[in-house]
């Protein structure tokens, strides 16, 4: 039997849709070896696939990822985009910083997208993740606004969106390329979120090499359930503490409370912004409760 390689850019009901590296599309189960070895293909996976008729194959092995992420079942990504609306809903720090930190565990570029820039001004909150370090883009998707610096910004990589529902992920899509079509929901004024519109993971591809995966419900919930973050690795999360680790008076420093903090220093001096250290503290405070042996 023949084998291609290639990558999953959708996954439904039981199917695997994978694209060969020669641009050939196929329609692929999985072999009952992953289920033995508690493996499951997912969007972004390079897998091995076998030929069993036209357009139809078996995914034989799985290619080592360079990340992952188990809800939603990604692999592989350049990039987290992490929408977050300015207004209506307001934005959540806490729920943002720690999308973030999560992001940044698993090695994958965090990018901020700030929308419904036409309901409030969001220079402010959008300058402090600027001089965290990261790159953001302020969009308004009724007209347009700010959308090529997002395009821009997902040229050649793949990226997943994710932020609370409501905060606009699938507008934004749809203004980066019609061609998407996906349905959007309106905000549910009762519950101040959106009603869940996306079905299935799959990948878009847009015509500057971007490869962009629109998920179902992705929201910080679902990360922090998957996603174990210890209170000892958690600096290394925010990358705007990175200057001040090594010139904490006493290792160990758990950059809290503690005399000699140079992290504290730089809060305290504005290099370091408030609402970022708040969402630390809070984040330490909830590490704190992990115990290590229960995660064996």
């Amino acid at each position: 039997m023949e084998q291609i390689k290639g990558r999953i850019i959708k996954s439904l009901g039981g199917f695997y849709y994978l694209k060969a590296e020669n641009g050939q599309e196929l329609e692929c189960r999985a072999r009952g070896v992953f289920r033995n070895k508690n493996i499951k293909p997912c969007v972004g996976d390079w897998a091995l696939a076998e030929l069993t008729g036209e357009g139809t194959g078996y995914v034989l092995e799985i290619m080592p990822r360079t990340n992952s992420l188990v809800r939603p079942p990604l692999a592989n990504l350049d990039q987290l985009v992490l929408v977050v609306s300015i207004s209506d809903p307001a934005p959540n720090t806490l729920v943002l910083d720690k999308l973030i930190a999560i992001a940044e565990y698993q090695h994958i570029q965090p990018v901020i997208v700030v929308t419904k820039a036409d309901l409030k001004e969001p220079e402010a909150f959008a300058e402090i993740y600027r001089q965290a370090g990261f790159p953001v883009a302020v969009v308004c998707s009724m007209n347009g606004e700010g959308v090529e610096a997002v395009r821009e910004l997902l040229a050649g990589k793949f990226s997943a969106f994710c932020g609370n529902s409501g905060a606009g992920k699938s507008s934004l899509l749809n203004a980066l390329d019609q061609r998407f079509a996906i349905d959007t929901g309106d905000i549910s004024q009762k519950l101040g979120r959106g009603r869940h519109t996306t079905r299935h993971v799959e990948i878009y591809t847009l015509d500057n090499g971007a490869m962009v995966a629109d998920t179902p419900g992705f929201s910080a919930v679902d990360l922090e359930k998957f996603q174990v973050i210890l209170k000892d690795e958690l600096q290394y999360c925010f990358r705007d503490f990175a200057p001040y680790l090594e010139k904490c008076r006493f290792t160990g420093c758990s950059h809290t409370k503690e005399k000699g903090c140079a992290v504290l220093k730089a809060l305290r001096e504005g290099k370091i912004a408030q609402s970022r250290h708040e969402s630390y503290l809070a984040l330490y405070e909830q590490a704190k409760q992990i115990k290590v042996w229960e995660l064996k």
